[in-house]
């Protein structure tokens, strides 16, 4: 269906005053469990949080997922995230762009990001039903370092003015992998990446998924609110984020991982990590504190995350982030019925 620009910025501001009652609480981390080492021969001083990604340097292996951008009250928004990853040392992704492609006047609240963190790790943010030229203009609005191409099918069937037609998605992101001077990265919004949908992408040149997975900000629960009338046969529909993480690296040649859907602490982060995951990302947890309690506290609670995840790093015996994948872990629940029970063709 065709959105105009006027649409797509009151979809983007109707987004950010509902996500925050349409928060799922689980993304079955809960079932994984890190084992604890009572002798973990570590010395603190010596834990090191810092990854290379992307070309650049992380002060730690997160970052803060797109979230906004288009109408002028966003630009504030993405500013002060973009600080906060500044000073923080890590990643930032904007909301997507398609509104500021169709209205020029709207850039700027995406550029703020740049101009902010000028040094930093950005990312650009498109659907994949955009085309490559769409895409290079969304990369060079921000001097992007990478671009997320997101897959939103089950956002737009709950969405009344959404798109019903995703053929071509897969030819887009295999042409804009190709073409791209900058990675693609693709991306769920919420309802997770199967094994099979991983091996599509990889096939069409991806290296790197966000799996996207069920447990942070439902996107067809706010659609629902939107229209008024709950579309209620998706309402419970998707992969947690434990599940895609398990799904993807199952495959021969896993693609690089990114963890985000319903990460609210340094806890969540270390369980994605030990599941696979090079980085690990979170929108509405961050977002919600910088609207509630503004840009200090954000800054904070980024800090706190980075000292607890090296607490945690000693306690499983580890130096790095990137060491945890080699620790052991324990399913239970949900997620282990998951893997017990799933019949593959």
């Amino acid at each position: 269906m065709v959105n105009t620009g006027e649409e797509r910025g009151n979809r983007k501001l109707d987004h950010l005053r509902l996500f925050r009652q349409c928060y799922k609480a689980c993304n079955s981390l809960e079932d994984i469990h890190l084992v604890h080492q009572a002798l973990p021969e570590v010395d603190w001083k010596d834990i090191d949080l810092s990854c290379r990604w992307l070309g650049k340097s992380l002060a730690a292996p997160f970052i803060i997922n797109a979230i906004t951008g288009g109408p002028p009250e966003t630009k504030k928004i993405n500013a002060a995230l973009a600080r906060a990853a500044r000073e923080t040392g890590i990643a930032l992704a904007v909301g997507a762009q398609r509104a500021a492609i169709e209205n020029k006047a709207w850039a700027d609240s995406f550029y703020i990001a740049r101009q902010e963190n000028p040094d930093g790790i950005i990312l650009a943010n498109l659907g994949a039903g955009n085309t490559l030229e769409a895409a290079r203009e969304a990369v060079a609005m921000l001097a992007a370092d990478g671009l997320q191409v997101h897959l939103n099918a089950a956002q737009e069937l709950a969405m009344p003015e959404g798109d019903r037609s995703f053929r071509g998605w897969l030819d887009n992101i295999r042409v804009m992998s190709a073409n791209l001077e900058v990675p693609v990265i693709a991306k769920e919004v919420g309802f997770g990446i199967s094994r099979e949908t991983a091996q599509q992408l990889v096939a069409a040149g991806v290296r790197i998924i966000d799996v996207g997975g069920c447990g942070g900000t439902d996107f067809v629960a706010i659609e629902n609110k939107r229209r008024g009338k709950p579309l209620e046969v998706l309402q419970d529909w998707g992969l947690t984020t434990a599940v895609s993480l398990i799904e993807v690296k199952s495959l021969a040649e896993p693609p690089e991982l990114v963890a985000t859907g319903g990460i609210n602490s340094a806890l969540d982060a270390a369980k994605a990590l030990a599941l696979g995951a090079k980085i690990v990302g979170a929108a509405g947890h961050f977002l919600n504190i910088l609207l509630e309690r503004g840009e200090k506290a954000l800054i904070a609670e980024i800090q706190a995350w980075q000292e607890d995840l090296r607490r945690i790093l000693l306690l499983t015996g580890c130096i790095t982030p990137a060491e945890l994948s080699h620790r052991p872990v324990v399913i239970t629940g949900k997620t282990r019925e998951w893997l017990q029970g799933i019949k593959r063709r």
